[in-house]
C-alpha cells in the first residue's frame, strides 16, 4: 500500500476552513507554529498569486513563511 504525506495546505480551501485553521493555531500561541500555518494558507492559496498581488518574489515568500523562519 502507498502513502502519501499529509499536507494541510490541501485541505484549506475555504475561508472558513482557514478561519478555524487560524483561531486553532493562535490558541497555542506558538510563534513559529503562526508562521509555519500563515506559510500554509499562503501555499492554499498559491504563492504566485500572492507575489503578484504583494509584489514580492516567490522565493523571498518561501524564505519568509517557512518553518523556523523569522520573518
Amino acid at each position: 500500500m502507498e502513502t502519501s504525506k499529509f499536507d494541510i495546505a490541501d485541505y484549506l480551501d475555504s475561508n472558513e476552513m482557514i478561519a478555524e485553521y487560524l483561531n486553532a493555531v493562535f490558541a497555542e500561541e506558538n510563534d513559529s507554529d503562526i508562521i509555519t500555518a500563515i506559510g500554509h494558507i499562503a501555499k492554499s492559496i498559491g504563492i504566485t498569486k500572492i507575489a503578484q498581488e504583494t509584489g514580492l518574489s516567490r522565493p523571498s515568500l518561501y524564505k519568509a513563511l517557512s518553518d523556523g523562519s523569522k520573518p
